[in-house]
């Protein structure tokens, strides 16, 4: 048996590795919906609300307020994009939070281990390169100082 983040063979009944550390009974995750299902309310939501604050402010602007059908029209225009910016915002939210999926590398014995991991390879050493104070201390002869008087 391997470790699924390092490679290192492992000795059956582990529960950690002992070389990375990481845990080697893997548990499946519990699906979080909570945030799915609150944005899909607010998706639903938004769109009924805005759809239904723009026809019945487009109707209480011409009939109750008497203003002309430009200004309505205005009015029904910046409802609407305002509607279709938040649902495209949560929409975006949506799609990130259930695209966030992280896949995790699975080491399988198949494969190449890593580099720290490979036996190492056999090498034929060229010449040593010589030191460069090799030769100072061979060709200097010892030069007897007299004494002064």
């Amino acid at each position: 048996m391997y470790c699924s983040n390092c490679g290192t063979a492992i000795t059956p009944g582990l529960t950690f590795c002992n070389r990375c550390g990481a845990r080697l009974e893997e548990k499946p995750e519990p699906i979080k919906t909570a945030p799915i299902t609150a944005f899909l309310t607010a998706i639903t939501l938004i769109g009924i609300c805005g759809l239904a604050m723009m026809f019945a402010g487009s109707l209480v602007l011409r009939n109750g307020a008497g203003l002309p059908f430009d200004l309505v029209a205005v009015f029904m225009l910046f409802t609407f994009l305002t509607v279709v910016l938040t649902e495209f915002m949560l929409f975006r939210n949506l799609s990130k939070l259930t695209g966030s999926k992280e896949t995790k590398r699975q080491f399988t014995p198949a494969q190449q281990p890593p580099l720290e991991l490979r036996p190492p390879s056999a090498q034929a050493f060229g010449e040593p390169v010589g030191s460069v104070t090799d030769n100072t201390t061979r060709t200097l002869e010892y030069v007897r100082r007299e004494k002064r008087p």
